[in-house]
């Protein structure tokens, strides 16, 4: 049975970039995990929030145009942050990227500039991103609810 946003996420996807709403919705349709989105447009507050809390690294953020979502896996009724799911949130993604001709990047593989053009799964792309900053001496950022168009 597929699944479908709830109300309260479409009320989240208000201000969103179309484009960016259309793939959520094509996504909620391919994915074999459901999801929600918990965050659309951010305001400056917000974002400084999150930045000084260290859930963002950057006041210059996608979400204070539109630009991106984060969404949030559930389990049945029950919201969850295993990061193994985010990894077939974003394989629905790419497929629906990849349908609707969509440039889309994905905060689990910060290096893949648009998913799109990723041959293999989301995971791989994400284990290729964290043994490139590894290989650099740095730490990855594993934002995997986060999506945003380039």
């Amino acid at each position: 049975m597929p699944f479908a946003l709830s109300q309260r996420s479409l009320d989240n996807l208000a201000g969103v970039q179309p484009a960016l709403v259309a793939l959520v919705k094509r996504a909620i349709q391919l994915t074999k995990v459901d999801f929600g989105v918990i965050e659309g447009v951010r305001t400056q507050m917000r974002q400084q929030e999150l930045v000084n809390s260290g859930a963002s690294q950057t006041m210059n953020s996608r979400h204070l145009t539109g630009h991106a979502v984060d969404l949030m896996a559930y389990i049945g009724d029950r919201a969850s942050w295993e990061l193994n799911l985010y990894d077939d949130i974003a394989d629905a993604m790419q497929a629906a990227a990849i349908e609707l001709q969509t440039p889309l990047k994905w905060g689990g593989a910060w290096s893949v500039q648009d998913i799109r053009r990723w041959h293999g799964t989301m995971a791989s792309a994400m284990n290729s991103y964290i043994d490139e900053r590894r290989k650099q001496g740095r730490r990855p950022f594993i934002d995997g609810p986060h999506f945003e168009l380039p």
